[in-house]
C-alpha cells in the first residue's frame, strides 16, 4: 500500500499507526496563529477497538492499511472455532470465539456478517445491529406482578443470555440489539 497526505484524510481512511491499523474516527485541520498547522486526529484501532488522540503535522505523510472488508456467511460452529464463507469464492475461514468476543452469541447459520482483513487475515466481524433469537429458557412471570420495566434473565437459542420484560416465555422469538446486547421487542410468541 500506499501513503496517505493528512489533508487527504477522511472519517473511515485506514491507516498504520505504530504498526496497527487504524480507522479515522474523527480529524480536524487546525491552523494556529503562530506555528505550523497540523491535523488533530481520532484513529480506532481495527484490532482491539481501543481509540487514540494522534496529532500530524500538516503535509506529514502516513501509511495507509492495507485492509479488505469482505462479507461472509457464517456456517457453523465447532467447539471454539466458527466457520465462515465467501459467497463469491467459495473460500472458507475460521474465526476463534475468543476473536469474535460478545458477537459471538449473536451467530446464527446463514448470517452475512462484515469481516475485515488486515494482511489477509481476519481482524474484527460485523454482525447485524438486530437479531431475532428464540428464548430457550426463562423463569415464568409471577402472576399479579405489573409493574413496568421489570426484567428477568433469558438465556437464547445461542447461550447468549439477556434480560426481557417478565412477559416472554420460553419459545418467544425476541430482537436483541447486538451493539447493547439488550432486548429490543417480542418478534413472535411461541407455543408453549
Amino acid at each position: 500500500m500506499g501513503t496517505i497526505e493528512t489533508s487527504a484524510f477522511k472519517k473511515g481512511t485506514k491507516l498504520i499507526h505504530n504498526g496497527q491499523p487504524y480507522s479515522i474516527a474523527d480529524f480536524q485541520h487546525v491552523k494556529p496563529g503562530k506555528g505550523n498547522q497540523f491535523t488533530r486526529t481520532k484513529i480506532k484501532n481495527l484490532v482491539t477497538g481501543s481509540v487514540l488522540e494522534v496529532t500530524y503535522r500538516s503535509g506529514e505523510k502516513v501509511e495507509e492499511a492495507d485492509i479488505e472488508d469482505r462479507d461472509m456467511t457464517f456456517l457453523y460452529a465447532d467447539g471454539d472455532t466458527f466457520h465462515f464463507m465467501d459467497g463469491k469464492t467459495f473460500e472458507q475461514i475460521e474465526i476463534t470465539a475468543e476473536q469474535l468476543g460478545d458477537k459471538k452469541g449473536f451467530l446464527l447459520p446463514d448470517m452475512t456478517c462484515g469481516i475485515v482483513f488486515w494482511k489477509s487475515r481476519p481482524i474484527s466481524i460485523d454482525v447485524p445491529n438486530h437479531v431475532e433469537l428464540k428464548v430457550e429458557h426463562t423463569e415464568p412471570g409471577v402472576r399479579g406482578d405489573t409493574a413496568t420495566n421489570v426484567q428477568k434473565p433469558a438465556t437464547l437459542e445461542t447461550g447468549v443470555q439477556v434480560n426481557v420484560p417478565i412477559f416472554i416465555n420460553i419459545g418467544d422469538t425476541v430482537k436483541v440489539d447486538t451493539a447493547t446486547g439488550s432486548y429490543l421487542e417480542r418478534t413472535s410468541i411461541g407455543n408453549g
